[in-house]
């Protein structure tokens, strides 16, 4: 965690070649033996070949509680950024949290050290706490990082909420080595109150990342509650904001789905384009089906699509992750690559009407078709596992960033990295 090179547990150095047997043998049976001993060993130590993981972020670390919300983005200069929000105090969504980033130069193999990207201090001294949920006497949440990043200008944007009640967005141009101050883009959130006579009173973006269409368009997917109940995140609606000028104004999309029809509390959406002029959202829910919903649209704001379950994508009510993938230098079409926690196993906790179920089992999934049918799947992570973040580097390697844990998968944010062969071949 100091920014020293990062070695891989499957390094082969580490395995122990040299073992020595209580009776001479044979050569030829020590080196059967051997191979039956390595036959063992190996599939402990090198977990799939090509995956490498490495813990990011730990519960406990610069004092704070926990690390969640992971969200991971390749700049245009090909420097990789994760950012996360640091819960000073406790796990909940409300209360001391600041957002954190590290920065990898080499494509994810090995990290400078963390840092804090943006606390109270950085932001309007007029920031206030949100009255839909008191998070403490000067406390203030600092939530939901979204990257952006824009190949066309060199530019990466993060974009971010405060108090669930502002949003902001900064900028890099230097691949993460810089920031710009934060500069506030609540304005395109008023259009759901004036438009669509929507009282919100909380705000979310993402999280994770967004998107730059083919046609220059900046594409963000949004949440909105307005509180009611005593639970200030529900009811909700589900949205997207959109920029057309590299960032410096962004407006409000069309309302894409709204509680209780024809989704039951839709919130954290993730967007894609599948092909220039075709944008899907992937999107979370309270529905009892416990399936992703999905949408379509050919300008990312506008004429969506009446969201449907996608019967493939198991939906636990977490956050997911897709991103396209175009294999370099290859002819073959581009493939949607999916991650989120694909259990249906349920909460004894959790009330009996709940859709909530147990997050375990981190799953990738890849499709050829768009969407349409998802064939390829692989097991990323086993046991207590959540959010999770996408993205792709120049030379084809997949990262994946997300919650993970022991006994709860809220103690670490990891970072995997291997080849897409490691996926894509379908291991079945």
């Amino acid at each position: 965690m100091d920014g020293r090179p990062w070695r891989p547990q499957s390094e082969p150095s580490a395995i122990n070649c040299d073992v020595d047997f209580m009776l001479p043998r044979p050569k030829w049976t020590s080196f059967f033996l051997r191979f039956v001993f390595l036959g063992w060993l190996l599939p402990f130590s090198l977990i799939g070949a090509g995956l490498e993981k490495q813990d990011l972020f730990v519960a406990g670390e610069n004092g704070c509680a926990s690390y969640r919300i992971p969200a991971v983005v390749v700049t245009p200069q090909q420097a990789v950024l994760v950012a996360c929000e640091a819960r000073r105090d406790n796990r909940s969504d409300w209360g001391h949290i600041d957002l954190f980033v590290r920065r990898s130069i080499d494509g994810g193999r090995t990290w400078e050290k963390s840092r804090q990207l943006i606390g109270r201090e950085d932001l309007p001294a007029d920031l206030a706490q949100n009255a839909a949920h008191a998070s403490g006497e000067g406390k203030f949440t600092i939530n939901n990082p979204t990257w952006i990043s824009n190949d066309a200008t060199g530019e990466t944007h993060l974009l971010f909420c405060a108090e669930y009640a502002r949003g902001f967005m900064i900028t890099t141009r230097d691949g993460g080595a810089t920031f710009s101050a934060p500069r506030e883009i609540t304005a395109a959130f008023q259009t759901f109150r004036s438009r669509d006579s929507y009282p919100w009173k909380v705000i979310a973006i993402g999280p994770g990342h967004g998107t730059r269409l083919a046609s220059g368009r900046l594409v963000a997917a949004v949440w909105l509650a307005t509180g009611e109940g005593g639970n200030a995140h529900r009811p909700s609606i589900c949205a997207t904001i959109y920029s057309d000028d590299r960032g410096i104004t962004w407006h409000a999309g069309e309302v894409v789905a709204r509680d209780p029809d024809p989704l039951r509390n839709p919130s954290e959406t993730a967007v894609v384009e599948i092909a220039p002029g075709q944008v899907m959202l992937n999107i979370r829910s309270d529905s009892p089906n416990n399936r992703r919903a999905i949408a379509i649209g050919r300008d990312g704001a506008t004429r969506w699509s009446q969201p449907s379950f996608d019967e493939a994508l198991w939906e636990p009510v977490c956050m997911a992750s897709p991103i396209r993938y175009d294999p370099p230098g290859s002819p073959h079409p581009a493939v949607l690559l999916f991650s989120n926690p694909a259990s249906l196993e349920k909460n004894p906790k959790t009330p009996a009407q709940s859709a909530s179920r147990i997050r375990q089992d981190l799953t990738l999934r890849a499709s050829r078709d768009g969407g349409k049918t998802w064939p390829i799947q692989r097991l990323l992570q086993a046991g207590a596992s959540a959010y999770s973040d996408l993205a792709v580097t120049a030379d084809g390697h997949i990262l994946c960033f997300y919650e993970r844990g022991e006994k709860d998968p809220y103690e670490k944010l990891t970072l995997a990295r291997f080849p897409s062969a490691w996926l894509l071949s379908d291991p079945r």
